[in-house]
């Protein structure tokens, strides 16, 4: 197995998935808080030169691999921000979201060190709840979307094997994740990427999208991943789910218009159920309540809307 990077610092951490949306911006947080970050991921990608990566593809080619490098690095957690959101594709978000989790929970056993796991899953596992209501980690979870259903079932799988004290594990459920770098196949990530259209000279760039009629609970992905650090230093929650999110309920409407503020263009929105780049996710309102994350992990959200689209806009407009 190929390892790129020398770097030799203390409190390494494993990171899965670390060249995703996610992941990129929990290496970024982990670094910063001292840690040496070990990416591993399917494909190379851009990374930090800071960072070491390790190609591996846990579901193709099994745990083994997995195993040997954390019984080789010792690392002092193993942060799983891989997985598939909203594929088209038939089968892909069970595979990467339960079978991906099981043959990591399989690697761990088979370890002879043991890190921290601390995975990552979503808030869509949860029953939607009605506008007012709160999301709470006594939720009941009853996903109605196959995304949410896949991972519902790799949390189960975590949470299974840190009550049979298998695994030193914690979850995470994540709200809607905003900020630079975000995917087109989200809101967020399509309307930036419409936005760096150039029309004709005095027209405005015309931004197609689904009704916005919901609201949402919106995090910064710079802080979701303060809060992966703070799990991976946090003893006491072993077995637990948190929920990391924003504590608050923003229509997308007004995320989107904070979004076109932010890229100084006049846009025309055109709504149109026929652009839909991902299934309805069941209600029209969500919040998520934070309380339990605050007090057991020291963390708050410390970034308002503003701040997160203008980050989001600013690297898509470097990126073009």
């Amino acid at each position: 197995m190929a390892l790129v990077g020398t770097q030799g610092l203390p409190g390494r951490v494993v990171v899965l998935g670390a060249t995703g949306f996610v992941g990129r911006h929990v290496g970024v947080a982990l670094e910063a808080a001292g840690h040496e970050v070990l990416a591993v991921a399917r494909q190379a990608a851009k990374t930090p030169v800071s960072w070491r990566f390790c190609p591996m593809d846990l579901v193709k080619d099994g745990p083994a691999a997995l195993t040997e490098l954390i019984d080789a690095e010792r690392p002092v957690a193993v942060v799983n921000a891989a997985g598939v959101a909203w594929s088209s594709e038939p089968g892909m978000m069970w595979v990467g979201n339960e079978v991906l989790v099981e043959r990591l929970l399989v690697a761990l056993d088979a370890a002879a060190w043991r890190p921290r796991l601390v995975h990552l899953g979503s808030v869509h596992e949860y029953a939607p709840q009605p506008a007012g209501v709160c999301l709470t980690e006594d939720s009941p979870t009853r996903p109605t979307t196959e995304y949410g259903q896949s991972k519902l079932l790799g949390t189960r799988a975590v949470l299974r094997s840190a009550a049979q004290g298998r695994t030193d594990a914690v979850v995470l459920r994540l709200s809607n994740v905003v900020g630079a770098g975000a995917p087109p196949s989200s809101l967020l990530g399509r309307v930036a990427q419409q936005l760096l259209a150039r029309p004709a000279a005095g027209e405005p760039v015309t931004v197609q999208l689904a009704p916005l009629r919901s609201s949402r609970d919106f995090v910064d992905a710079r802080d979701a991943s303060e809060a992966v650090v703070a799990a991976t230093r946090t003893p006491a929650v072993t077995g637990r789910v948190l929920n990391i999110g924003s504590g608050t309920s923003q229509h997308v409407r007004s995320m989107v218009d904070l979004l076109v503020a932010a890229s100084d263009r006049t846009a025309r929105l055109v709504e149109d159920t026929g652009s839909t780049v991902r299934p309805a996710a069941g209600g029209d309102w969500m919040c998520v309540d934070i309380t339990a994350a605050r007090a057991l992990l020291d963390w708050s959200p410390r970034r308002d809307a503003e701040a997160t689209v203008r980050d989001l806009w600013n690297a898509a407009k470097n990126a073009d």
